[in-house]
């Protein structure tokens, strides 16, 4: 297999050459849900079937149980003070683990009824918790508690942890999931899966300005087609290019929507996210293993 497929001549700029895809360990039933913590020079990320969440050490290459029993955890992000926000399948919640240790829940219900089971989250510069909330977390038993939805509808919601406002900022999806903002926070891109409920639905990340209060996005449009399975977790770079999971690779987009280059991965991508001092490597959850490369690009925080 390949290290790269380069389909644009920009992706050669955003590679290394001789850099190699290293697994760092397996034995998850399904890896999600990455994010790295600077302060611990580690990454976390989410087993969610098994009701944990692991710890990879980057000064010694070690794992270890970092949580368990969890909630469930899906999505992670960190906020400005470094503090981890988690979504919870199990708990329907998004809860945020404070200094002391406690994991203490921020928001479960919208307009009085709870959450089905918020996915991947995402913090903006203004403090602002953005996060999708589609129904895999009660579809069975196997990524949390089975249940109805509440809500009867998947969205994505905006919540202000210093006012308390929350709202739906996305209603026009069937199933949304992986969300990220682009570097100027002036679009929203949200990967849509809808088809695991409605066959043939494409699978597509699509991108919505947003306001220019925060307070809301317009109408979305199609940014991308996924060539391979669903489009799940995604980052951008500092310089607005999408890295994102689909069946069998890593693959990246141009800001203007060009699919320029593919890291072929031999499990089903899930997710990533860009960490190491130097924002530089690119973690990658995909099935039952964590993955990493080098890469001459760098996220965002």
């Amino acid at each position: 297999m390949s290290t790269y497929d380069i389909l644009d001549q920009r992706f050669q700029a955003l590679i290394i050459g001789h850099a190699k895809l290293d697994r760092l360990w397996t034995g998850s039933r399904w890896a999600e849900g990455p994010v790295y913590v600077p302060s611990a020079k580690s990454l976390l990320w989410s087993d969610i079937p098994n009701d944990r969440v692991l710890r990879f050490d980057e000064t010694d290459g070690s794992v270890s149980v970092f949580e368990s029993p969890c909630g469930y955890h899906n999505g992670h992000s960190r906020d400005a003070q470094g503090r981890v926000i988690a979504c919870e399948h199990g708990g329907r919640r998004i809860s945020r683990l404070e200094p002391d240790g406690r994991w203490v829940g921020l928001v479960e219900r919208f307009d009085g009824k709870r959450f089905n089971s918020p996915n991947d989250v995402v913090v903006k510069s203004d403090g602002t918790i953005w996060f999708s909330d589609p129904t895999y977390g009660i579809d069975s038993e196997y990524e949390g508690h089975a249940g109805p939805s509440e809500i009867g509808a998947s969205n994505v919601y905006r919540f202000d942890p210093a006012s308390g406002a929350l709202s739906a900022v996305v209603t026009d999806m069937v199933k949304p999931n992986g969300l990220t903002f682009s570097p100027d926070e002036r679009l929203l891109y949200v990967a849509e899966t809808g088809a695991t409920h409605v066959p043939g639905l494409p699978a597509v990340i699509r991108a919505y300005d947003v306001a220019p209060s925060g307070l809301g996005v317009g109408e979305g449009r199609i940014f991308a087609t996924s060539p391979a399975g669903f489009y799940d977790g995604f980052r951008v770079d500092r310089s607005g290019n999408i890295w994102t999971s689909t069946a069998d690779a890593v693959a990246v987009y141009a800001p203007d929507g060009a699919l320029i280059g593919r890291i072929p991965v031999p499990e089903i991508v899930s997710n990533l996210t860009f960490g190491g001092p130097k924002r530089n490597r690119l973690y990658i959850t995909a099935q039952t293993s964590l993955y990493a490369i080098f890469v001459n690009a760098h996220g965002l925080s």
